[in-house]
């Protein structure tokens, strides 16, 4: 791990944040040089951090072994150059089990996942991910999704909890993502703890965590909320970060484009199948020349003509890209 905080890292990213899938060999192991090598190509094309073992990388499939044997791959391949952010989930034992794998392992970071199957209220959730902050030195980001969604009180004593450093929404509305914005803004301390920059409330992070986050990114950005996930960047880097990029620098003419052109329609097709959002992309990064293997139960593969239609998306995408630097080359 580098000594700079992670959310000082991550705060102002230079490109997309990678969440790389977890390989898989002919006999449905782990294959690590597969994952490296995955790893590697995503940090040299430009990503501003790698999210090892979190959703895209089949999480909930993996052994603890499994788990700490991959955030340890990604850490020696990223060799500090960005940092490690890995999942963490299940009941708050387990949770816990897994932070400690991960610190064990280098990782820079835990990204916390939804507990296991139960609904719990609000007082027992904010427990269970103050017992995970205070399980291990490593800050955590908070992931809101499917049966851990927050009010803006409890996000606000989120803040206020050491080691608790941001916020990865997956729900998508956006009145509670506001009202959150503005409780933790408002109300959790200037100078309390945790790891943000000065503790102050702007250094709370916030990451859209949808599904093609792209897709809904300019609304996000409208909330102030600038970092988001990209699955797409595993198999398209290039679209990823041209996207980002136009993103940052007002290319709104670039930005619609790609959405129209790729992104719209690529949420389209991952629509099609449930799981997709993870076996999709695991068939792009195959069409893309590496072999990660399928993705393990109870997930499944997409069927053959989703696959064709995602490689002539593909070829799509890169198209848009050449059309647009055309496009400047004649300015």
């Amino acid at each position: 791990m580098t000594s700079a905080p992670l959310a000082a890292r991550l705060s102002v990213p230079s490109g997309p944040l990678f969440f790389p899938v977890t390989a898989y060999g002919p006999d449905g192991t782990v294959d690590l040089v597969a994952f490296r090598a995955h790893v590697r190509q995503g940090v040299e094309a430009g990503a501003a951090a790698v999210f090892a073992c979190c959703g895209t990388g089949e999480f909930h499939a993996l052994t603890p072994e499994e788990f700490q044997e991959c955030v340890r791959a990604a850490v020696a391949e990223t060799a500090g150059r960005v940092p490690v952010v890995a999942g963490a989930g299940y009941g708050t034992a387990l949770a816990v089990r897994y932070a400690r794998l991960a610190e064990e392992a280098g990782a820079d970071g835990l990204l916390a996942m939804p507990p296991y199957l139960v609904v719990a209220p609000q007082e027992g959730l904010l427990r269970h991910y103050r017992a995970l902050a205070a399980a291990t030195s490593l800050p955590v980001i908070v992931y809101q999704r499917d049966n851990a969604v927050f009010t803006p009180e409890t996000v606000v004593e989120l803040a206020r909890t050491e080691g608790i450093v941001g916020l990865k929404d997956g729900v998508g509305d956006l009145d509670l993502m506001q009202r959150i914005v503005s409780a933790v803004r408002s109300e959790a301390p200037a100078d309390g703890p945790g790891e943000g920059l000065d503790g102050a409330p702007d250094d709370f992070l916030y990451f859209n965590g949808l599904p093609t986050a792209e897709l809904t990114q300019p609304a996000y950005r409208g909330l102030g909320v600038t970092l988001y996930s990209s699955a797409v960047f595993c198999f398209v880097p290039e679209i990823a970060l041209a996207f980002h990029e136009a993103l940052r620098s007002g290319d709104e003419a670039l930005v619609r484009r790609l959405l129209d052109g790729f992104y719209r329609p690529f949420v389209e097709l991952r629509s099609q199948g449930r799981g997709y959002a993870v076996s999709l992309v695991k068939a792009g990064v195959r069409l893309r020349g590496l072999d990660v293997g399928e993705v393990r139960p109870p997930l499944h593969e997409p069927a053959g003509e989703h696959v064709e239609r995602l490689g002539r998306l593909i070829e799509r995408g890169y198209a848009l890209l050449e059309e647009q630097e055309k496009v400047r080359e004649d300015k």
